[in-house]
């Protein structure tokens, strides 16, 4: 399966430069994220999809602008001297793998979906075209 956006295409939106080896992990995290993508949006279109990826993989590689903080973590301490850190991580991704978010899922047209199906529905009979 080839990958949405590049490993340029992520480059370009982070506040930092990737070394070689985030180079490396990020083109097999683009091919994973497009997959993962597949999966529950085949029918977005392609900026969607490319813009989802990068965001995705950027999340998981971090973006420059944590300052120290783990990625994906919503509170954070620190101590002098006595050698203490501490970290809530949020829920979902926080701990650098790929996941979908709420605004990815509305940018791919998934939004917040509800509704049901009852296969049930499939026997019955179809209706006439009337004309």
């Amino acid at each position: 399966m080839a990958a949405y956006a590049s490993v340029e295409d992520v480059q370009a939106r982070m506040l930092r430069t990737m070394t070689a080896d985030e180079q490396a992990v990020c083109a097999a995290l683009l091919d994973d994220a497009a997959v993962m993508v597949d999966g529950v949006a085949p029918k977005a279109t392609f900026n969607a999809k490319q813009i989802v990826c990068c965001r995705m993989v950027i999340r998981a590689l971090g973006d420059g602008r944590s300052s120290g903080y783990p990625i994906g973590a919503s509170q954070g301490s620190m101590s002098g001297l006595g050698y203490s850190q501490s970290w809530t991580v949020s829920g979902g991704g926080g701990t650098g793998e790929l996941y979908i978010g709420k605004a990815d899922r509305q940018l791919l047209g998934l939004g917040n979906q509800i509704g049901s199906y009852s296969p049930v529905q499939e026997l019955a009979p179809k209706p006439e075209a009337t004309s």
